[in-house]
């Protein structure tokens, strides 16, 4: 596995909407647009940067994980995505290293990337998502 770039950062918020406040206005970085992802029960925003995104995320449930995050940790960065050219290889050769992870198998995560996530407990606090474009 080699990763390439970092594919985005997911910083979680109360509301994409007053967060793309700042984001847009402060920072002249306009989204690219609004997608709801049901399986996560999330709703992102993605914002070009460079070679990478930031991704925001809004929780659609109460019991979305995102909605969980923001309730023990409050709002800010929820995760770092890197992107691998071969997921399932990927995952295996973590699951050979004995890697926590917490998705065995990808998943479709927003503009139809396919996503994995890495425990946090294997990374030293940090969710790792890898994502193949």
């Amino acid at each position: 596995m080699r990763p390439t770039v970092v594919d985005h950062i997911g910083i979680a918020v109360k509301s994409i909407e007053d967060a793309l406040a700042f984001w847009e206005s402060s920072l002249g970085i306009k989204c690219t647009g609004i997608e709801e992802v049901a399986e996560q029960r999330v709703k992102t925003a993605f914002l070009p940067l460079g070679d990478t995104e930031v991704e925001l995320l809004e929780a659609t449930s109460d019991d979305s994980p995102v909605a969980k995050f923001i309730e023990k940790k409050g709002e800010g960065i929820h995760h770092i995505a890197i992107r691998v050219e071969n997921l399932e290889e990927a995952l295996n050769e973590l699951k050979e290293k004995g890697i926590k992870l917490i998705d065995e198998t990808p998943r479709y995560g927003a503009g139809g990337a396919r996503i994995a996530f890495v425990h946090p407990k294997s990374t030293g606090g940090v969710l790792l998502e890898l994502s193949e474009r």
